[in-house]
């Protein structure tokens, strides 16, 4: 973060500063009073069981010299009447007195965010001093705490955005309007929330509405919903994908005994050939979507295919770990939509073993086709696993897809019992569903 007073603070968002007006941030914003910085600023809600005001002198032992909230503490505090509104403002004044020296990369898509958002980290880094969203911190909140991050030295901002309602990612980028933005496809993810694939649609389009002016719009070459949005704007368009008109091509692909990818990467006459240290095909694809982005922002091809070969995913995300029985765990449990597990089944059959088991629970906001939607994916999991466990009943759908080859788990403790007792050397066992189904605690209960 770049230095700021108190009182600057509460100039630019508009609010009172109480106590010591000299105090000068140095260091990110947080809203956990745990992870306070020396320097920082820690930002506290009034939640509906939680008040972040009473974590204060928690985050002043961690080293937070000032507070963002709607009241006084016993931290020189900024008091206003909306935090959330005031945090954004900072964050766009912050971003702002960046903007000469800051490439700004917004990405957002139904499925792949996070992993296309760790790949483009990985190849911009390799350029120059980087930062980029934490996780999947990509909502109202997320997107500030990252920009706030941003500092002097700070060269490329890589800002992940996701959305549940139309309008969300066009709030998003009126913070920062992005100079390279990349839309990775059109999916299911949030359907109930969004009501239709076509609404999705319009609110991904909105990053490409976005985009500073003359920015670059980053489009999948193998999604007709995506590649229609070069419409939605004047500036230059690169694609990417596995299209022969895509701009940056992923060709040739293979997959190791482990399931990882080596392909070549080709923009006009140039090519590199990459092998990625990350489970499943569908990572050759976002590993064109983050080389199409340097290409947008200059990075020599060289330098992104060598970065990306050592690249690492944010936990959860299909990592791999090897159990005491023997038996391998693709822990893929942060979050699912019937495309990312489709995705993640096939991950799961590349990879040579034994049985190939499947543990899934429920894809969370699919509206009126949850159930047409988990039988689907029952079946494909059926044709891609020996065993499709089941777990909750919520997911029972899923194992009616799956037929013969499927088990009904009643919950996660179930689940652990029963992988416990069977799983032997050699077998590789996936688990996903989507976060709200705590299907991690499966994972942790097999290591």
């Amino acid at each position: 973060m770049i230095p700021l007073s108190l009182g600057e603070i509460a100039e630019i968002v508009g609010g009172k500063a109480e106590g010591d007006s000299s105090v000068t941030v140095t260091a990110p914003a947080v809203l956990d009073s745990r992870q306070a910085e020396a320097g920082g600023l820690f930002v506290a809600f009034t939640g509906a069981h939680v008040d972040g005001h009473d974590y204060a002198e928690q985050a002043g032992r961690g080293g937070a010299v000032a507070v963002l909230g709607s009241r006084s503490t016993p931290l020189p505090t900024v008091v206003v009447v909306d935090v959330q509104n005031a945090l954004q403002m900072l964050a766009a004044h912050a971003v702002a007195r960046l903007r000469d020296q800051l490439t700004v990369v917004g990405v957002t898509g139904s499925q792949g965010k996070t992993g296309t958002k760790d790949l483009l980290a990985a190849v911009f880094s390799a350029a120059g001093p980087t930062v980029a969203t934490a996780g999947s911190l990509n909502n109202e909140l997320g997107v500030p705490l990252t920009m706030l991050r941003a500092d002097r030295a700070t060269r490329f901002l890589v800002l992940e955005m996701g959305a549940r309602h139309v309008g969300d990612i066009a709030e998003l980028t009126g913070l920062v309007a992005p100079d390279i933005g990349v839309v990775l496809n059109v999916g299911l993810a949030h359907l109930g929330e969004f009501g239709s694939r076509a609404a999705i649609a319009r609110t991904k389009g909105e990053l490409v509405q976005g985009l500073a002016p003359g920015g670059t719009a980053v489009l999948n070459a193998d999604d007709p919903r995506v590649v229609a949005m070069r419409a939605l704007t004047d500036g230059p368009v690169l694609t990417f994908g596995l299209a022969a008109h895509a701009d940056v091509r992923a060709i040739d692909l293979t997959l190791d005994r482990l399931g990882r990818p080596s392909f070549t990467l080709r923009t006009g006459a140039a090519s590199a050939r990459v092998t990625l240290p990350l489970l499943g095909a569908h990572q050759a694809l976002n590993a064109s979507a983050a080389t199409a982005a340097a290409r947008a922002a200059g990075v020599p091809l060289d330098l992104a295919g060598a970065a990306l070969t050592t690249a690492s995913l944010s936990p959860w995300r299909l990592e791999p770990r090897d159990l005491a029985c023997g038996a391998t765990l693709l822990n893929d449990s942060y979050n699912a939509n019937p495309d990312s597990t489709r995705a993640a089944l096939d991950a799961l059959a590349a990879v040579e073993g034994g049985r190939h088991i499947a543990v899934l629970g429920e894809m969370l906001e699919l509206g009126d086709d949850s159930e047409a939607e988990h039988r689907a994916v029952g079946a494909y999991a059926a044709a891609r696993a020996d065993v499709v466990a089941a777990v909750g009943e919520a997911a029972r759908s899923i194992a009616d897809g799956a037929g013969e080859r499927a088990v009904i788990l009643a919950d996660n403790d179930a689940a652990v019992h029963w992988l416990r007792e069977r799983l032997a050397a050699g077998d590789v066992v996936l688990v996903k569903a989507s976060r709200g189904a705590h299907l991690d605690e499966v994972a942790a209960g097999l290591a």
